[in-house]
């Protein structure tokens, strides 16, 4: 099995920043991306920024140049740095992960989600 363990959530200021971790963990063979999701109350889930095993990224409209998502991938591990955050921001905040999982030649897809991290930004 694969799991996520997200920390970093909190509350914070409006202009404030936090840096959201999540380090995959189990039988891993690869990963192809790394995400970051977040759902506020009453919202459907939104992707906020992913990263692929090549360092693309993409991120939502709403967050572009205030969040910056990084990889470890050592470390099976995925940031978000967000910074001049909102009120519109809060949220709860979901990793994301998908690749293979198992030992070659019988490796497997898996995907997976974090418990989630909540984000709270408010004066």
């Amino acid at each position: 099995q694969v799991q996520l363990v997200e920390s970093g959530g909190g509350l914070v200021q409006p202009g404030g920043s936090l840096r959201l971790s999540c380090a995959a963990s189990g039988s891993i063979f690869s990963i192809n991306s790394m995400g970051w999701y977040r759902q506020a109350p009453g919202k459907q889930r939104e992707l906020v920024a992913a990263i692929t095993s090549e360092g693309s990224t993409n991120y939502a409209d709403s967050v572009k140049g205030r969040f910056t998502i990084s990889r470890d991938a050592a470390k099976n591990t995925v940031y978000l740095q967000m910074n001049s955050l909102k009120p519109e921001d809060t949220a709860d905040y979901y990793c994301h992960a998908e690749g293979k999982k198992g030992n070659w030649p019988r490796e497997r897809y898996f995907e997976v989600w974090g418990q989630g991290t909540l984000v709270t930004v408010s004066s």
